[in-house]
């Protein structure tokens, strides 16, 4: 076992990964302090103080063992989930007598062991539970939000989305067709029991291509041996439905626990200030829950979840020709304006995905155990669109996406050295239904990965650690595909990829690309404590991200955002390297964090305007990949100031800019400036109750491209030249946000939380930049919101 654990000591050259320090009392039955009694955590071990307090610092993410000792006291023997700061509070009985009690609580730490590690609260995750786990990643300073109307959401780490943001659900990567622009995770946020987020390429274990960054969603756990659960009732006034969502849990010292959870939402069509957003309604029936079991030597658990959503597609965004786009840009009044309903008509999207998990930690022996997981998915995505002569049941793209994912994980401690290595392996089959009668936007693929990290991180003492790693990852990907001869030609892909056609079919080529990738990706950073209370963090990283299939292969109408879409088969990876740095003081009562980084990434992908194509549905806009050199620069800012007893303060504030190298131009869809003030006034005397005010300033966006064109349109009869402006951004936009909640008791063991909301108090008018569909509609107007919460 020794050479066993040499070999991965001399393999492991890592990347940056959490560690975490576990503070607390021991004490017996009288709440009296159990000096000198010996703790044993992991590979670290203390005596406790007078006052019965320990700390013991530098213990990593993961299951580990915790072995508490004290002369005529029964030893606590046990093990227990380490994924932050923990405060720990061990109940000691005399050998006569049964353990009573551990509680095991997070700290309210604020500073994060990596450099951009930020934390969503439970709290504010059952707050946005009527809406998505986009909405409520806004939270986070630097994640601003890419929307397809007003229930499309997805989340923009630092300027970049989609491929770019892994979204890791119980330690899986969501495979839901991610590439979409206007495809939101299949997640249902009322699942989620911890968020954290990760920006940049700095968690290495779970994968390379993460330039943007790693969201990571952990389930709600216990330790706790009891039966217990919460229920959430929301009911929205714009939208006219509402939420409910239900979860219960069962836990047991080294045994076994389960949770289960389930989600129903139901809405109508959305409204701004003036107007009906009309076929904006949605629908989702969602379910998770695992079962669990803790031994001495391992552990085991299984997981699976749910999403099932119908999503409508706002019906003014679906042009019938460029006149129709140059209209709703001049009028900035929908084409199409309905009464309210809560049907939800073509065009819309159907999305069902599926999660299966199983997961085993063998623990070798203090720091050191292994870890092996197997999960498959299953993705369908249907979208639908206006048809003649074609029933509304009948999708225009019909995608069914299967992934199978392998990973085995080897941890180890040694004094102040900690190592992690792994291997991953993933096959992924898409087939695009024929039975649509329409060219699929994405064809039918075969897609394998593998690649193996290894990582090391080194205490040199308490006040300063290094941290590095590397990745390496393997790929390759075959379609099968039936190109137009005519794109093919426009696209000028003879005779560069003539060795892909298979079959000539008159007016098409049968072609099936490959494309093998080689990928290294290597982060470094250190963590430096000095002065009082101050945290400094730097870290420099290179991420390789591939073409995904959409880059790629792209190929017609993408329904669901109503533009063609091109690929382009000679795109090239996309390498990042990015610097970014912390700088992070904690004072009695305030808390700053000041986040500065650069990334230029080579080969940059991106989807540009480049005109109009005419098909038998009409005129729709084409939007086509290409590649640049990009420089993103950008700070983010967030501070807490607890003023006194009862009154709060937060600040959240986010820069990108983004630069076209190769053009001397700017980047389209970059977030603009954004500044979030929010002041809360808390009287726990007064049944806990919060009372709190929100400001959000989003400035006007002045750094983009110029991707306007001229176009002939339809004027009193005659054809007319005229310039379509689809780059200029909307003004800049301020929100108020209200919010409140108390509690009460409504039995013995049951607390009851009642909030009401107002957002965009002041029901304002405004389009936003990073909305797709801001050509066709404002956003929502004011939303009133009443909350209900059971917990028992």
């Amino acid at each position: 076992m020794q050479k066993f654990s040499m070999f991965f000591c001399l393999l492991c050259f890592g990347t940056i990964f959490s560690q975490n320090t576990i503070s607390g009392k021991i004490v017996d039955k009288n709440d009296l302090a159990l000096e000198k009694s010996h703790i044993h955590i992991s590979s670290k071990s203390t005596n406790s103080k007078k006052d019965g307090s320990f700390i013991i610092r530098n213990v990593p993410n993961g299951s580990t063992k915790v072995l508490i000792t004290y002369v005529g006291y029964k030893p606590i023997d046990t093990i227990i989930e380490v994924n932050g700061n923990l405060e720990i509070n061990f109940k000691m009985k005399q050998k006569s007598e049964q353990l009573e009690e551990i509680v095991v609580k997070h700290k309210n730490n604020y500073f994060n062991h990596s450099v951009s590690e930020q934390k969503i609260k439970e709290k504010t995750i059952e707050k946005f539970s009527s809406q998505s786990l986009g909405n409520a990643l806004k939270e986070v300073s630097g994640v601003s939000i890419l929307k397809s109307g007003s229930t499309i959401v997805k989340p923009v780490i630092n300027g970049l989305h989609s491929s770019r943001v892994g979204i890791y659900n119980n330690n899986v990567k969501l495979e839901d067709q991610q590439w979409g622009t206007e495809h939101a995770p299949n997640f249902d946020i009322n699942a989620a029991g911890k968020i954290t987020v990760l920006k940049g390429a700095s968690g290495l274990q779970y994968g390379g291509d993460a330039i943007g960054g790693i969201v990571i969603i952990e389930p709600f756990s216990t330790k706790k041996d009891t039966l217990f659960g919460k229920t959430i009732m929301t009911m929205e006034s714009n939208g006219r439905g509402g939420t409910i969502s239900s979860s219960l849990h069962k836990g047991n010292f080294c045994d076994w626990s389960w949770n289960a959870q389930g989600s129903f939402k139901y809405f109508g069509d959305r409204e701004s200030p003036d107007y009906i957003l009309s076929n904006t309604g949605n629908r989702e029936a969602n379910f998770s829950g695992d079962v669990k079991y803790i031994g001495k030597k391992f552990d085991f658990s299984a997981y699976y979840s749910l999403y099932n959503a119908t999503i409508g597609i706002l019906s003014a965004s679906h042009i019938g020709n460029v006149t129709d786009l140059e209209n709703s840009i001049d009028n900035q009044i929908p084409s199409t304006v309905r009464d309210f309903t809560y049907s939800i008509k073509n065009p819309k999207q159907q999305v069902q995905h599926h999660l299966a998990k199983l997961n085993y930690n063998f623990y070798i022996k203090d720091g050191e155990s292994i870890g092996l997981q197997y999960a498959f998915q299953f993705n369908n995505r249907k979208e639908f669109d206006l048809r003649t002569g074609v029933s509304d049941s009948r999708a225009a793209l019909d995608l069914n996406l299967m992934t199978h994912t392998f990973n085995a994980d080897y941890k180890l401690s040694i004094d102040t050295w900690d190592f992690k290595s792994g291997f991953m392996g993933s096959f992924q089959n898409n087939f695009a239904n024929p039975a649509t009668g329409v060219r699929p936007l994405i064809p039918s693929y075969n897609k394998f990965d593998a690649g193996v990290y290894a990582i090391v991180d080194n205490h040199i003492s308490d006040d300063f650690s290094v941290e590095a790693g590397i990745r390496y990852d393997f790929s390759t990907i075959e379609a099968t595909k039936y190109y137009l001869k005519s794109r093919w030609n426009e696209r000028n892909y003879s005779p560069e990829f003539n060795h892909f056609i298979e079959g000539d079919f008159g007016t098409q080529w049968l072609t099936k690309p490959m494309f093998t990738f080689h990928n290294f990706s290597a982060s470094v950073g250190t963590q430096y404590s000095f002065g009082n209370e101050y945290e400094w963090y730097f870290n420099i990283s290179r991420a390789v991200r591939n073409p995904n299939p959409s880059e790629f292969f792209s190929d017609g109408l993408h329904h669901s955002s109503g533009m063609i879409e091109l690929g382009d088969l000679r795109l090239k990876q996309e390498k990042s390297n990015k610097i970014s740095t912390s700088l992070q003081k904690q004072w009695k009562n305030f808390k700053v964090n000041i986040n500065p980084f650069l990334n230029y990434i080579e080969d940059y992908m991106f989807l540009k305007p480049v005109g109009f194509e005419t098909t038998i549905r009409g005129a729709f806009p084409v939007w086509e990949y290409q590649q640049i050199d990009a420089l993103l620069t950008g700070i983010d800012l967030n501070s807490e100031w607890q003023i006194n007893e009862h009154w709060q303060h937060r600040l959240l504030l986010s820069y990108v800019n983004g630069k076209d190298k190769t053009n001397d131009d700017f980047i389209i869809d970059m977030p603009p400036l954004n500044i979030n003030n929010r002041i809360s006034f808390n009287k726990k005397d007064w049944n806990n109750l919060t009372l709190e005010l929100q400001s959000e300033i989003v400035f006007r966006q002045t750094q983009f491209p110029n991707n306007n064109f001229i176009t002939n349109i339809i004027v009193d009869g005659e054809l007319t030249p005229v310039e379509v402006d689809i780059s200029s951004p909307p003004a800049a936009y301020h929100l108020l946000h209200f919010a409140s909640d108390f509690q009460f008791k409504i039995a013995n063991n049951s607390m009851a939380t009642l909030g009401f909301s107002v957002f965009n108090l002041l029901d304002t008018k405004y389009r936003d930049y990073l909305n797709r569909q801001r050509f066709y509609a404002d956003e929502i107007g004011r939303n009133f919101q009443i909350q209900l919460k059971i917990n028992y």
